[in-house]
């Protein structure tokens, strides 16, 4: 088995897809698992009884948005290129010239790319607008200059695997998907109400949270809110509309408390705006909510109206609308009975196909193919090289 190190320098603690996932798969698989990331003490017992050490990454402060992107980038890879390990896995954009470096030391490197980083860039408010075309495609240049010289890629969709086809050594797709059972109900809130609906996750204003609070005037019903705004600006517009007066605001919760959130809710909200980035994704919201057994109220893009009308587990709605979302959860509501079949046929679909463990198996996989060509590449330049060894 290999020691692998995994290092982010924007995520935090112990991420979903990154540590909860990715990570605790390796380690259990018996591999040697280091990962860099802004994290707790806490979390770092946490992720240690799991096999995983976690290399604390303090937090960058002061300066600018992209000063604090760039020497974060450059600490985290100071900390990760210490620990000598065989296999390299990166998470960020900005981690990308580095993964270079170290493919250039001879390491081998794995480029997991989250996002269409060209799209997410067109969306990106404090770039100006005139710019984001041009630093698009300056983006995709550079991260196909670095999948030709990396070990592999993996995109967390079919559409990201399908842009490296052509530029990459290897491409493996993997999926986001939840681990089954993990957000089941919690014996505490079993048998309460299903009054509310939730929304868990980024708050702002590119992932509609403006028009779900616009559409809250226009329903009876609860909303548990669970997540951190990327502005307090723009919580301090929203406490002011009137559909405030129905959010229970339960700021940032762990998987524990997502569990519970889902628990009282009759149906999850993942009504995401049309921008570029998000067209394509498969944002883990909205398995996580089928997986919890919730109907979806889900933004009616051609991608995501394909699985919620096959899985029969929702409905789609124009996320810019607030009198559609309304009227979606006003129908849910006052058709429970039909709101719990689908969240059951939403269930099903996830144990059926949208399940972490198929997309382990992938990982697995990968890990051991690049493993191989590692020893084959050591044995051949032993043997070119005998009197260096």
């Amino acid at each position: 088995m290999s020691k692998v190190c995994h290092f982010s320098s924007v995520h935090r603690g112990l991420d979903i897809r990154i540590y909860r996932k990715e990570c605790v798969s390796l380690a259990r698989a018996g591999h040697e698992v280091h990962l860099v990331i802004d994290a707790t003490a806490a979390e770092v017992a946490e992720a240690a009884a799991a096999g995983v050490t976690l290399h604390r990454l303090a937090a960058a402060n002061g300066g600018g948005r992209v000063r604090r992107m760039l020497l974060q980038a450059w600490r985290t890879y100071r900390i990760a290129k210490e620990l000598d390990a065989q296999i390299y896995h990166i998470h960020d954009p900005e981690l990308i010239p580095y993964g270079v470096l170290l493919a250039r030391q001879g390491k081998q490197v794995i480029l997991d790319l989250h996002e269409d980083l060209s799209a997410d860039i067109q969306s990106k408010q404090w770039i100006p607008l005139p710019l984001r075309h041009a630093i698009g495609a300056v983006a995709r240049s550079v991260e196909h200059f670095a999948a030709r010289r990396c070990a592999a890629v993996v995109g967390a969709t079919p559409y990201i695997g399908a842009l490296f086809e052509h530029s990459a050594k290897r491409v493996t797709v993997i999926h986001n998907y939840p681990m089954v059972g993990e957000l089941a109900t919690a014996p505490a809130v079993a048998h309460s109400a299903r009054d509310s609906v939730c929304y868990v996750g980024a708050i702002n204003e590119m992932r509609g949270i403006r028009q779900i609070i616009q559409a809250l005037d226009m329903s009876s019903c609860k909303l548990l809110l669970a997540g951190r705004f990327d502005s307090a600006a723009l919580r301090d517009e929203l406490a002011a509309y009137p559909g405030w007066r129905h959010v229970e605001e339960c700021g940032f919760v762990g998987r524990t408390g997502v569990a519970d959130i889902m628990a009282r809710s009759f149906c999850g909200l993942v009504t995401l705006r049309a921008e570029p980035n998000f067209m394509n994704a498969l944002p883990i919201k909205l398995f996580e909510y089928m997986s919890a057994g919730l109907p979806v109220i889900a933004s009616d893009f051609p991608l995501w109206r394909s699985i919620v009308e096959a899985a029969d587990c929702g409905l789609c709605v124009d996320p810019d609308r607030p009198g559609e979302i309304a009227r979606a959860i006003n129908f849910l509501q006052s058709n429970m009975a039909l709101a719990k079949k689908m969240g059951a046929n939403g269930r099903r679909a996830i144990e059926s196909k949208y399940r972490w463990d198929h997309e382990e198996t992938s990982l697995l996989a990968l890990y051991r193919e690049i493993s191989q060509d590692a020893l084959e590449r050591e044995q051949l330049s032993n043997e070119k090289n005998p009197h260096l060894h």
